[in-house]
């Protein structure tokens, strides 16, 4: 999980300029996250997790902080 979590800040952090960046903080209402790099996003925890993200999985409480997406790869990867 720690590894994950440490996967997702490097990505974030290579577009969001917020060095201390909560895990918990809402990097949609921060302002953080334009359409291109929502769709960004979903692809690289798509290659990074191997995981397939469905029309369904699109909601916005799936991305807006580092412990909802943790818990939405484990239940994708847990669903396997």
């Amino acid at each position: 999980m720690e590894e994950n979590k440490a996967k997702i800040k490097q990505f974030l952090m290579r577009f969001i300029r917020k060095p201390d960046l909560d895990d918990d903080d809402d990097i949609f209402a921060l302002g953080f996250v334009n359409s291109l790099f929502a769709m960004q996003l979903v692809m690289y925890l798509e290659k990074e997790f191997a995981i397939v993200i469905e029309n369904e999985d699109m909601s916005l409480d799936n991305f807006r902080t580092i412990h909802r997406m943790l818990a939405f790869i484990e239940a994708k990867t847990s669903a396997k």
